[in-house]
C-alpha cells in the first residue's frame, strides 16, 4: 500500500509517519509539504491513499481533493483538519473520511479501514455551497485558476472546454456535460457547445443567424440553438 502525507506543518507529518509505521508497517509512505508537492508526488508515483490536511498556504486540502477527484482512477481520500464542530458535521454528512488534529492512533486505524474516494458532489457539501470556487488547468506552463464567480461563459473548442471571465481565458480539460452537473444553478445550457453564467446575462439578442446571449465584461457572445431557446427563457424569467 502506497501512502501519501501532506500537511504544511512538519510536526503533523512526523506524527502521522509514526502511527503509520505501527499501523501499516509493510506501507510505502511519502510526503509532502503543500499542496503544489503533493498533486506532483501523486503524478510520479500515485498513492493508494492520501492523508490531506485541509488549511494550507497557497493550493489548499479541497483543492487538491478536487483534482484528485478527477483523475481517472482516483486514491482513496482522508482529510486531516483542526475545523470546530460545525465543519465536522459537514465532514460526516459528505461520508468522506476526516482525522481531528492532533491525530490519534485509534481514529488514524478507523479511518484507514473507511477511507472511501472523495468527489466533487462531496467536495461541494464539505464547502456548503454548489461546487468548485475555482477552475484549475494543468498544463506545460505550469497552474493556472479562475474564480468561478467571475466566469461568464464555458464553451467547447476543438477538444477542450474554455472558460471566459472578465479576467482572462482558461483551457479546461473538462467536458460540459460534468461542468453543467456540477454548477446546475449558476450556468445553463444555450447550446450544446455552450454554458453560461445565468448572473451575468445582460439580454437574449437576435444575431445573424439566430439568437445570442450577451454577457457583462466579454465579448463572447454564445449561440442560443433552438432546442434550448424555450428553457433558456424560462431561467431567464424567473432570475
Amino acid at each position: 500500500m502506497r501512502i501519501l502525507v501532506v500537511d504544511d506543518e512538519p510536526l503533523a507529518r512526523e506524527r502521522l509517519q509514526r502511527l503509520l509505521a505501527r499501523l501499516r508497517p509493510d506501507a510505502v509512505v511519502s510526503e509532502a509539504g503543500d499542496g503544489e508537492s503533493a498533486l506532483g508526488a501523486v503524478q510520479a508515483a500515485p498513492p493508494d491513499l492520501v492523508l490531506l490536511d485541509i488549511r494550507m498556504p497557497g493550493i489548499d486540502g479541497l483543492a487538491v481533493a478536487e483534482q484528485l477527484a478527477a483523475m481517472a482512477q482516483p486514491p482513496a481520500v482522508v482529510f486531516c483538519t483542526a475545523y470546530d464542530a460545525y465543519a465536522l458535521d459537514a465532514l460526516r454528512h459528505a461520508a468522506v473520511g476526516y482525522l481531528l488534529k492532533p491525530v490519534r492512533e485509534a481514529d488514524l486505524a478507523q479511518a484507514l479501514a473507511a477511507a472511501g474516494r472523495v468527489n466533487r458532489a462531496q467536495l461541494a457539501a464539505l464547502r456548503g455551497d454548489e461546487g468548485r470556487r475555482e477552475l484549475v488547468s494543468s498544463g506545460h506552463g505550469g497552474m493556472r485558476t479562475l474564480p468561478v464567480d467571475t466566469v461568464r461563459c464555458l464553451l467547447a473548442e476543438q477538444k477542450y472546454v474554455v472558460a471566459y471571465s472578465p479576467r482572462g481565458s482558461l483551457v479546461l480539460d473538462e467536458t460540459l456535460k460534468d461542468l453543467e452537473r456540477e454548477f446546475p444553478r449558476r450556468f445553463v445550457r444555450v447550446h450544446r457547445g455552450a454554458l453560461v453564467a445565468l448572473a451575468h446575462v445582460t439580454r437574449l439578442a437576435r444575431g445573424d443567424g439566430g439568437w445570442v446571449v450577451e454577457l457583462d465584461g466579454v465579448d463572447q457572445r454564445p449561440a442560443v440553438s433552438r432546442r434550448h431557446l424555450g428553457a433558456f427563457r424560462e431561467r431567464l424569467a424567473a432570475r
